[in-house]
């Protein structure tokens, strides 16, 4: 399933391509061969952001979610769109909405709980009678632990529970994470949520603090237990697993909640901050526990490889669904993995 294009380059239109995480997506498509088309909401920041970018001339056009003449004319001859500007709670559907109308896959990097499950309950149907491919959460909140799970299942179709620690070095936000964090925990009127007995679960208490035993050389960490990413949408959108869990580093943690964490600096030609991270994914049936880790370099910057890795395989008809899907579920996970060690490096046990 999806579009093949044929010969030539690719057009891929990049919604919030000046933000962090969308200058990460616009160079890997480059260095990819593909065409990216910068999209955003302030002209300014979009001219300066196409000026400063090296190589030829980077096709740049203004747009916003309260327009739809606008975004329709921002993807007239893409051949599919990412979009990498949150708060998602507002910019998905006006993208997706104009995504279906151009007749083009969608990818976000949403790291949003609610506005990911927005995304499957208010289009699956629609998407699906289209004939369309929506993957949100492509990125590495959702999409990379949703890839590690699956991929940790193997020939199992259903698990008793889901874990998926993130073990980071430190956690540097950007802005766009705070003010999607902010946005979230509006929605929730302040409460946290998980994911346990088949549903989503609001609740009013602390989240547990806990020990997690990370592969070495990490080891054994102090967690916030139930610390609920977008995994605990995509993974159960799929899987048939009553119970995911997801679980942060307790330093990670803490310099997310802190208002004066600075936001990330690049320490590296790419633009990579140095942050590491290790992502331990441990599946659990009848007593029985498989595991996939993956180890690498800058939670945002990872999310473009991510990203761009699942457009290449949408746009060459490497995928196994059609409608809202998510990482597991379009494509093939242990793959898909494998195609991204030049940024990743993953271990599959058990």
């Amino acid at each position: 399933m999806g579009t093949a294009t044929g010969s030539g380059r690719r057009t891929v239109a990049v919604f919030g391509a000046y933000g962090h995480t969308g200058r990460f997506v616009v160079a890997e498509l480059r260095a990819r061969g593909f065409h990216p088309v910068a999209v955003g909401r302030d002209a300014g920041k979009l001219r300066a952001f196409a000026a400063a970018e090296p190589g030829p001339a980077l096709d740049a056009r203004t747009a916003s979610v309260d327009d739809a003449a606008s975004l329709d004319r921002a993807l007239a001859g893409a051949d599919a769109v990412i979009n990498c500007a949150g708060p998602f709670a507002v910019t998905a559907a006006p993208v997706i909405e104009a995504a279906l109308r151009a007749g083009i896959p969608y990818v976000d990097v949403a790291a949003e709980i609610e506005a990911n499950a927005d995304t499957f309950a208010h289009f699956t149907e629609r998407a699906r009678a289209a004939g369309a491919l929506i993957v949100p959460a492509m990125a590495f909140y959702g999409g990379l632990g949703d890839l590690l799970v699956t991929a940790a299942m193997g020939d199992w179709t259903a698990a008793d529970e889901a874990h998926i620690a993130y073990g980071l070095s430190g956690w540097h936000p950007t802005v766009g994470t705070r003010a999607a964090g902010a946005v979230s925990r509006e929605r929730r009127d302040g409460r946290r949520v998980r994911y346990a007995n088949g549903g989503l679960e609001y609740r009013d208490d602390a989240a547990p603090g806990l020990k997690w035993s990370f592969p070495e050389p990490m080891g054994t960490r102090a967690v916030i237990g139930e610390f609920s990413m977008a995994d605990i949408v995509t993974v159960p959108s799929h899987l048939s697993v009553p119970d995911v869990t997801t679980y942060m580093t307790v330093e990670a943690a803490g310099e997310l909640a802190d208002p004066d964490t600075p936001a990330p600096s690049a320490a590296d030609e790419r633009g990579r901050s140095a942050q590491t991270f290790l992502v331990d994914a441990v599946v659990r049936s009848g007593g029985v526990e498989r595991r996939a880790v993956a180890r690498g370099q800058d939670i945002y910057a990872v999310s473009a490889p991510l990203a761009v890795e699942a457009v290449d395989r949408v746009l060459t008809g490497r995928t196994r669904a059609r409608g809202v899907v998510s990482a597991g579920a379009a494509f093939d996970a242990a793959d898909f993995l494998r195609a991204l060690s030049a940024h990743l490096t993953v271990e599959l046990v058990g």
